[in-house]
């Protein structure tokens, strides 16, 4: 759920130490985080690895940045998802989705990670104005402060609709048939820092000097990770000295797990990231984390420590191949202004009710962030896996990047 924000993509600027003083409430939730962060550094000989770091930042129960009630999404929180910047993207969501739950006779939707609730709650006002209700909306979250901002924005933007909605605290057990939404989600999954050295690649752990975190470097945190690299770098080549990179673990397992559970139906992930020999470019030496703060960008993930959202590049070449190994298909790879163009985005410019010029110059507005290159659009890919799903999905239509 990490959004768009001015400053999105431009890695380190504005300088942290430009960003907003936290209020005290914040510096006394940052310092309890922190607090158990050092413990564990501590029970670990001095230093854990940087995904158990992001991993405790965004995620520790009742500490972590998702897990805390101070708002996130929108004016008021840390950055603009694309449901928050326009109902138009989820419009387009339902109209694919829509195509799904036609050619499977039925099924649920599944979102993953919903944020305030308003995408569900367009995709399911699109879905009944297309007469294409799904069984169940379910939303996997397991931030309870965000559960209840989801359940307030259904009932007040939805009502009749709200009671189709249910909440998971896991995925579902195997028999899933319908849509998987995973919108900016595997950004914010734990990835590990590597830096190549003269003698090989270490892996950047985080460590406590007393006053702040601080990297040290260190060996490979496991066998699985080192596999890993040894198949990225067999196929991107040898990482030059000084090259600084992430490479997640969690995201292509999380893949897997969802296509062991789906039946039939379609995973439909929308994130920014690369194919993988352009996300390990050469010139792509400092890596791509990118942490925003009250809608400002910058680069540093250890400071702020729970106030923060951390994210990183998406490896998409990792999340087809997870869904071939479990049995989907890939059935979809295109930028997310062509995906939404392809689902009739432009159709809703002059839906306004009533319309207006002032009205008509906002949506367009919305439409040019949502898809031209220097904006989302190019940036924001979309992938389908599929399973048991006939046909060409029509989000795919106009650009197909998978040959």
């Amino acid at each position: 759920m990490r959004g768009y924000s001015a400053a999105h993509g431009a890695r380190g600027t504005p300088r942290p130490e430009t960003l907003p003083e936290p209020a005290a409430e914040e510096l006394a939730h940052t310092r309890s985080l922190v607090r158990l962060i050092q413990d564990e550094i501590e029970r670990a000989g001095g230093m854990i690895p940087f995904a158990r770091y992001m991993e405790l930042a965004l995620y520790a129960p009742g500490l972590g940045y998702y897990s805390g009630p101070a708002p996130k999404f929108g004016p008021e929180g840390d950055f603009v998802t694309a449901p928050e910047l326009s109902p138009l993207f989820s419009h387009c969501l339902a109209r694919q989705c829509a195509q799904v739950l036609e050619a499977l006779g039925g099924g649920a939707i599944m979102e993953v990670g919903a944020g305030s609730g308003v995408m569900a709650a367009d995709v399911l006002a699109e879905l009944e104005r297309l007469d294409r209700r799904p069984d169940r909306y379910y939303i996997l979250e397991l931030s309870g402060a965000l559960r209840a901002r989801q359940a307030r924005t259904l009932v007040e933007k939805v009502p009749r609709l709200s009671e189709r909605v249910s909440w998971l605290a896991r995925l579902p057990d195997a028999g899933f048939r319908g849509v998987v939404l995973a919108n900016e989600v595997l950004d914010a999954m734990p990835v590990h820092r590597l830096r190549a050295e003269g003698a090989g690649v270490s892996e950047l752990h985080v460590a406590w000097d007393g006053e702040r975190f601080v990297w040290r470097a260190g060996a490979l945190s496991g066998q699985r990770l080192a596999e890993v690299l040894g198949r990225l770098q067999a196929e991107v080549g040898a990482l030059a000295p000084g090259y600084v990179t992430e490479v997640g673990l969690a995201q292509p397992a999380w893949v897997h797990s969802v296509g062991e559970r789906l039946a039939a139906g379609v995973l439909l992930m929308i994130d920014y990231g690369f194919p993988r020999r352009e996300l390990y470019h050469p010139q792509r030496s400092e890596g791509t984390l990118m942490c925003h703060y009250r809608h400002r960008a910058h680069g540093d993930p250890l400071i702020l420590t729970g106030l923060q959202d951390i994210t990183a590049h998406v490896d998409f070449t990792s999340l087809a191949e997870a869904g071939v190994v479990s049995g989907l298909t890939l059935a979809g790879y295109t930028s997310q202004a062509f995906f939404l163009l392809a689902n009739g985005l432009t159709e809703g410019l002059g839906t306004g009710e009533p319309e207006t010029t002032q009205g008509h110059l906002e949506r367009a507005s919305q439409v040019k962030r949502l898809t031209m290159p220097g904006e989302m659009g190019e940036l924001f890919k979309v992938m389908a896996l599929a399973r048991g799903v006939a046909g060409p999905l029509q989000g795919f239509s106009l650009e197909d990047r998978r040959l």
